[in-house]
């Protein structure tokens, strides 16, 4: 865990340094505050008190007090959106196989039954259908691609009702030319299909249901079935990160620690390979 936190903190420093020098006056660094939400994701189910009392006890980090601690991070919600984005599209150049798989998550902020008592968002916009767990939630979905081996390179979170086709329509996807990009039934659109072929030499092939006016060959079947199997697995896997409940005061908090899971889960399987 200490060379992780090394790592991450090392990576950091060097990516953060030019573009947001270091002031004086701060404590902390904006590096020590992102590597500290990024433990809090991948070790302590985003519980940042833990984390940081971890950085302060081994690491010998300033201390730094709780509300002091969040308005910094807050701060830096863009910069990490923008260093997210930096790292997908250089994972995007390694990917050799130029083969991608997409899909979503229904993210809840409350048991059902707990709706109209939500505090962090309101309104019917939230309220989505899980086809896969045959269940309604209330929250968020989160759209990611990730390569053929299940390494995440982009992700868009949305209200829980927006449809997958409508979300894929909105996401700034940039594939490299000559991509693949694997999808469920849910992102069938054939207009959409035809014009990135044509403009950007993108495949999307999303799977067939059986009254589909262009059903896909059986080869091409397997092969969406066989590379979206990755998708459950990862999914798991940064589930397996969260808390019981993702504690948040604000929908933009939520959020954060939404985007703060993903980057772990990344930064994890990037360690792995």
């Amino acid at each position: 865990m200490t060379e992780q936190t090394i790592a991450i903190y090392c990576l950091l420093d060097d990516v953060l340094r030019l573009p947001r020098p270091r002031r004086t006056t701060q404590r902390l660094t904006d590096a020590q505050i992102l590597t500290t939400a990024l433990l809090a994701a991948r070790y302590f189910g985003g519980n940042l008190t833990t984390a940081r009392q971890y950085m302060e006890q081994h690491h010998g980090q300033a201390r730094l007090d709780k509300s002091g601690f969040c308005r910094r991070l807050h701060a830096l919600h863009e910069p990490l959106v923008a260093l997210f984005a930096a790292l997908g599209r250089h994972l995007k150049a390694l990917n050799t196989s130029a083969q991608y798989v997409i899909d979503s998550a229904p993210i809840a902020v409350c048991d059902n039954i707990r709706i109209a008592r939500s505090r962090l968002v309101r309104g019917p916009a939230y309220r989505g259908r899980s086809a896969s767990k045959r269940r309604w939630f209330y929250g968020f979905k989160l759209q990611w691609v990730m390569t053929a081996d299940g390494l995440p390179v982009d992700c868009f979170i949305h209200a829980g009702s927006t449809a997958d086709i409508t979300a894929l329509q909105a996401m700034p996807l940039e594939l490299p030319s000559g991509s693949v990009l694997y999808a469920d039934a849910g992102y069938t659109d054939y207009a959409l299909e035809d014009e990135w072929r044509a403009a950007e030499d993108v495949q999307l092939l999303a799977a067939r249901r059986g009254n589909s006016l262009r059903p896909h060959e059986p080869s091409v079947a397997y092969l969406i079935g066989h590379y979206r199997k990755g998708v459950e697995t990862a999914l798991s896997g940064i589930t397996a990160l969260f808390a019981k409940k993702i504690h948040a005061v604000t929908a933009q908090g939520f959020l954060l620690k939404l985007l703060l899971f993903v980057f772990a889960y990344t930064l994890q399987k990037m360690g792995d390979q």
